[in-house]
């Protein structure tokens, strides 16, 4: 049984996301890509939203972590993660962002797939608090589902994002359940706005980061 936010059970999210999300793995990618040129030693970094563990995976492959701490709303999830990962410097931990106590204390700040799930004030809120835990000159860094600026653009996009799916093997019925989803279970907003909303929550340079299909990542520093 299903038991998260996301529309896929909790064994089979690893399989199911990347015949649903175009360049998954990519994402990952260019998140290490980022991180890689700024010479951080002992790195803290929060990642949101965590799902199965995949960050704190590839970041621990690659970087000095000193600290790790991955954060799910879904308990299932962080168990699923924590199958995954043993490692001492990472913590899992369910809480909603919006809850965290912590100020000014981490490095790197991540959030894949999370910020669509929110609605305009919800997302306020949570990206606020992302800020508020950054030390001075942190770096955000945020994949997520992006609206088109007009209609037609989204009915065509929409399109394409279904047919990558069908050709992944999923059927016509799990496409069009998935795609029906768009504004009723997950809140994108234009990439314009994505950026004015990380300003006006006190980032001091935000940029876009990677764009394909219906994905954005955003790159911002506090």
């Amino acid at each position: 049984m299903k038991q998260n936010s996301t529309p896929f059970d909790v064994a089979e999210y690893d399989s199911q996301i990347k015949r649903t999300l175009p360049f998954y793995e990519e994402m990952f990618q260019q998140i290490v890509d980022i991180i890689s040129l700024l010479d951080l030693q002992s790195i803290k970094w929060l990642d949101v939203g965590c799902g199965t563990g995949k960050m704190a995976r590839t970041a621990l492959e690659i970087f000095e972590i000193e600290k790790m701490l991955c954060i799910d709303v879904e308990q299932e999830m962080i168990k699923r993660a924590e199958s995954f990962c043993d490692e001492e410097n990472v913590e899992f931990l369910q809480s909603d962002i919006r809850e965290l106590p912590y100020q000014e204390i981490f490095d790197v700040v991540t959030a894949v797939q999370v910020n669509h799930y929110f609605k305009k004030a919800e997302r306020m809120a949570a990206i606020k608090k992302c800020y508020s835990v950054l030390k001075d000159d942190g770096i955000y860094i945020s994949f997520e589902n992006f609206a088109p600026d007009s209609e037609e653009g989204a009915r065509l996009y929409l399109e394409r994002w279904r047919q990558f799916q069908i050709v992944n093997g999923k059927s016509k019925v799990e496409v069009d359940l998935h795609i029906e989803r768009y504004s009723r279970d997950y809140f994108p907003v234009t990439i314009s706005e994505s950026i004015e909303l990380l300003k006006e929550c006190g980032f001091r340079m935000v940029e876009i980061l990677w764009v394909s299909y219906m994905q954005v990542g955003i790159l911002a520093r506090k």
